[in-house]
């Protein structure tokens, strides 16, 4: 497949910048199209596997991460109070060339994605979605919400959990639906001499620690509950006090240190199960979309780009498109599915309170899994 084709992706989140990215270097023409008219990011930290790291070298970002955010090896497992349980390591292969974890801002990988995308002659179209699709031919004609309309040889669906794409393709397919728990994610100064990833264990609720700057760490708090209305913003502080209540360590010097100023992120846990197929004609459903994790093995953005670099790899080997997404499903679904299951493994243990040897298991099982070629 070497002449040059052009491919729409909606989604300008990671999966979509990684597909264009991709896409665009091995010649393909790329308009890629986003909701958001401002093309904003909203979220704290994100924390990264060596997996990811090394998706990340292949797309040709890791440099400017590992310049600008954290990266370094393994985990400490601690008690609610700070006292070292176990170490978990992080292993990738020596070959890979990368750290074995990380951490970074999500706006600041937001802009070395949209900076690169920008330069690599992708046409961007924001405040604009797909209003419907017809992929019963040899490629796939678009309609947009704006009502205009495009003929494309490749449809890459990256619109994240909720994704359009996946709506018109599989109108039956299940639902996001809640998975038990909250989501709660703030930022702090990072301590002289904290240089590892940090989980405390043994307590009501999951709490980490990530760096994800030379001055800066990024903290979760997983709290199992039923669904629950939206906090007003003034009321974040006090009840993630609250939540912190009991923890030593650093976790303690949070829980003083906040404010109403604090950079405070909420949300609920929420995911589904996509049996395949994953793709239907030309159109291709990446990411989010079509393989949604909770965060427990922190590989939801590294799956990300991991698929857009398989995809990639088989648009150049194949002889045509659907040959293309064929193999692209052969290769994607285990390693996607073995992230997903294990990681609602992991959140079944949490909300049962399980003890932290049970989680860290999966954990350890998982990552060295990951640390595999794709």
């Amino acid at each position: 497949m070497k002449q040059t084709r052009r491919a729409l992706v909606v989604g300008g989140g990671i999966a979509g910048m990684a597909s264009a990215l991709t896409l665009r270097r091995i010649g393909w023409d790329v308009d890629l199209i986003d909701l958001d008219p401002g093309w904003r990011v909203y979220g704290a930290g994100i924390t990264i596997t060596g997996p990811t790291l090394r998706a990340m070298k292949q797309l040709g970002i890791y440099d400017e991460v590992a310049a600008q955010a954290y990266v370094g090896h393994g985990i400490q497992v601690c008690d609610m109070q700070g006292h070292r349980i176990e170490t978990v390591e992080t292993p990738i292969a020596p070959e890979a060339g990368v750290a074995g974890c990380g951490g970074i801002m999500r706006p600041l990988l937001h802009r070395i994605l949209s900076e690169r995308v920008l330069r690599s002659g992708t046409k961007v179209r924001l405040g604009l979605t797909v209003g419907a699709l017809d992929a019963s031919g040899e490629g796939a004609r678009i309609e947009f919400s704006d009502g205009s309309t495009g003929d494309y040889a490749l449809v890459v669906g990256a619109d994240g959990l909720f994704s359009t794409v996946r709506s018109l393709l599989f109108p039956q397919a299940e639902k996001p639906r809640y998975m038990g728990q909250y989501v709660w994610r703030t930022v702090a100064a990072r301590p002289a001499g904290f240089h590892q990833r940090h989980f405390f264990l043994g307590g009501p609720h999951k709490v980490g620690l990530t760096p994800v700057s030379a001055d800066t760490m990024y903290m979760f708090l997983l709290e199992t509950c039923d669904e629950r209305p939206r906090l007003d913003d003034a009321l974040l502080a006090p009840e993630l006090a609250r939540l912190l209540q009991g923890y030593g360590g650093p976790l303690q010097r949070i829980r003083e240190e906040l404010s109403p100023q604090s950079p405070i992120i909420v949300r609920p846990l929420e995911a589904f199960r996509l049996a395949p197929p994953w793709a239907r004609g030309c159109v291709q459903l990446i990411g989010d979309a079509v393989h949604p994790t909770t965060p427990q093995l922190a590989s939801g953005a590294g799956l990300a780009i991991e698929d857009a670099l398989v995809l990639g790899e088989e648009l150049q080997a194949a002889p045509d498109v659907p040959a293309a997404l064929d193999r692209f499903l052969q290769r994607r679904h285990a390693r996607c599915q073995l992230v997903v299951e294990s990681s609602f493994s992991i959140g079944d243990k949490e909300r049962q309170g399980a003890p932290a040897h049970e989680q860290t298991a999966i954990l350890t099982r998982s990552l060295a899994a990951l640390a595999d070629d794709i």
